[in-house]
C-alpha cells in the first residue's frame, strides 16, 4: 500500500472517535492490552510522562517534550488529534514518524486489526509505543484522549503524572460532573509516583487528593508552587516573569521566561509545565538544567511542531485561528480576543455536534459578524443548525457549510484594520490551517 492507501485503509476500516463520536469510544484497555502483548509490551522499554486534562494537555506535553529535547534527550511525543497530517500525532525530537513506518506497520499488523477490531485511537497509540521503542526513545511524553481510567495510553507506569485542570467536556463519556470528570482523569495516578495537577479546583482536587492518597503519590498542585505574569507580547512569543511562590520547591528564582506559543491562556500551562519539570528534578528522575528549560520554552513550537494554539496567519487583515473548543478553553480565548483592536470581527465558527452549545454561546462576542460553517467530518454540527441557535440567542451573520468557502467569504469581507477569527472546532482550524502555509 501506498501511504495515502494505508492512512484511507485505518480511517474507513477502524472506528475513528473523531468523524463518528462515541461509536469509536470504548470503555475497557482489554484491547490496548491484547495488542502491546502482541507487540512485546513495547511501553516497557522507554521512560514515559503521562499528562492529562480537560484543556492545555496539548501545549504542556509540547513545552515538556521541547524542555527535554533542550536537555540533551531522545524525546518521544505522542499527541491527538492531528490537525492536516495523521503523523503529526507520534514524533521523536520533533520528526514526525516517517510514512514508511506507518505504512510497515499497517501492513505488517493488518490481520491482527482485522480480527481484533480496535479502534483507530487503540490502533495509534500501539503505533506510537511500537516506534518509540523502535527508535530507542529515552523517554516519551504521552497526552490521554478521553479522561485518562479507560484512555488506551493508561497502560504505561510513567515517571510522573500531570492533569493540567478538570472542565466539563466529553461529558458523555466521563460523567456529568466536575467530580466525575476529576475520577476518571485521577486514573492515571500511579503509586508512589508522583503527579503534578495544574489548577487548584475546590471540586476536583477533592477526588486527586484522595485518589494520590490511596496510590501513596506525591501531589503537587502547581497554581501553589509559582505565579506567572505576561509582560509583553510580541510577533512570534510572549515573555513572562515567573513568581515562586514555593522556594522549597521550585528549583530557581524569579526570572523572566519566553514561549514562542501566543494565546494568554498560555500562562496557566508554563506554570504548570514548570512545576512538571521541577519535579522531575527534584526526585532526581532526568538531569534538565534551567538553560534547558528557558531554551526548551522559548522554542517549543520550533522545535515541535505545535501549530494552532492563537496561531496568527496572516497581518494583513489580521487573521487568528485557535483549537479552543470547550466553554473551558473558549472562555479564555473569547476574553483575548475581545481585547484586539480591530474595526470589525468576523467570525469563522463551526463546532462539532456532541459539544454543549448553551455552554458556549455566553462567551461569544455579541459584536462579531459570524460565518457558520462546520467541518467536513460526520460529527459536525450542520452550519444550517448552528446558525439557527446562534441566531436565537442574537449573534448575527451568514451561513457558509464549506469551511474554507467561509474562509474566503470573510477575507473578501474583512478590511485592513479589520480581524478574522476561526475557531470553536479543532476541525474547522485543521481545514483552514494549511492554506497559510
Amino acid at each position: 500500500m501506498t501511504y495515502s492507501e494505508t492512512i484511507n485503509y485505518l480511517f474507513n476500516s477502524l472506528p475513528v472517535f473523531h468523524r463518528i463520536g462515541a461509536a469509536a469510544y470504548k470503555a475497557s484497555l482489554d484491547t490496548t492490552l491484547k495488542l502491546d502483548e502482541i507487540f512485546n509490551h513495547p511501553h516497557a522499554k522507554f521512560k514515559s510522562i503521562h499528562i492529562a486534562g480537560t484543556n492545555g494537555k496539548g501545549s504542556v506535553s509540547h513545552i515538556i517534550a521541547s524542555v527535554l529535547q533542550s536537555a540533551g534527550y531522545r524525546v518521544g511525543l505522542y499527541t491527538s488529534p492531528h490537525l492536516t497530517d495523521f503523523r503529526e500525532r507520534i514524533k521523536i525530537n520533533g520528526n514526525e514518524i516517517p510514512e514508511d513506518e506507518v505504512v510497515r506497520f499497517a501492513e505488517k499488523y493488518k490481520s491482527v486489526f482485522d480480527e481484533l477490531r480496535p479502534s483507530f485511537f487503540e490502533m495509534t497509540v500501539a503505533l506510537a509505543f511500537d516506534y518509540f521503542a523502535q527508535q530507542k526513545a529515552d523517554v516519551a511524553v504521552v497526552e490521554t484522549g478521553l479522561g485518562g481510567r479507560l484512555d488506551s495510553t493508561n497502560i504505561i507506569s510513567p515517571m510522573l503524572s500531570v492533569i493540567t485542570n478538570t472542565g466539563l467536556d466529553h461529558t458523555e463519556f466521563l460523567g456529568k460532573t466536575i467530580k466525575a470528570i476529576a475520577s476518571e482523569k485521577a486514573g492515571i495516578i500511579k503509586t508512589e509516583t508522583p503527579v503534578v495537577v495544574g489548577e487548584w479546583d475546590d471540586e476536583s482536587a477533592i477526588m486527586f487528593l484522595e485518589k494520590a492518597k490511596c496510590k501513596n503519590a506525591e501531589i503537587i498542585f502547581a497554581s501553589q508552587c509559582a505565579k506567572v505574569n505576561k509582560i509583553k507580547q510580541y510577533d512570534t512569543y510572549q515573555e513572562f516573569e515567573i513568581s515562586v511562590l514555593d522556594c522549597n520547591f521550585m528549583a530557581f528564582d524569579s526570572k523572566k521566561i519566553k514561549l514562542d506559543l501566543l494565546g494568554n491562556y498560555q500562562q496557566k500551562n508554563i506554570i504548570t509545565a514548570l512545576v512538571a519539570i521541577a519535579t522531575l528534578q527534584k526526585n532526581n528522575l532526568l538531569k534538565i538544567n534551567t538553560n534547558a528549560i528557558f531554551s526548551g520554552f522559548a522554542n517549543a513550537a520550533k522545535q515541535t511542531g505545535l501549530r494552532g494554539r492563537w496561531q496568527i496567519l496572516s497581518k494583513n487583515p489580521l487573521t487568528i485561528c485557535d483549537t479552543g473548543h470547550n466553554a473551558h478553553g473558549l472562555n479564555l480565548t473569547m476574553a483575548q480576543l475581545k481585547s484586539v483592536k480591530r474595526n470589525k470581527l468576523f467570525f469563522v465558527f463551526g463546532i462539532v455536534g456532541d459539544k454543549d452549545l448553551d455552554s458556549i454561546l455566553p462567551f461569544l462576542p455579541q459584536n462579531a459578524f459570524y460565518i457558520f460553517t462546520n467541518a467536513c467530518i460526520p460529527r459536525a454540527m450542520p452550519a444550517v443548525s448552528l446558525a439557527q441557535r446562534c441566531i436565537a440567542a442574537n449573534l448575527q451573520g451568514e451561513t457558509i457549510p464549506n469551511v474554507k468557502d467561509a474562509l474566503f467569504y470573510a477575507q473578501k469581507s474583512a478590511q485592513k484594520n479589520d480581524v478574522i477569527f476561526i475557531g470553536g472546532s479543532t476541525y474547522v482550524v485543521a481545514e483552514i490551517i494549511d492554506v497559510f502555509k
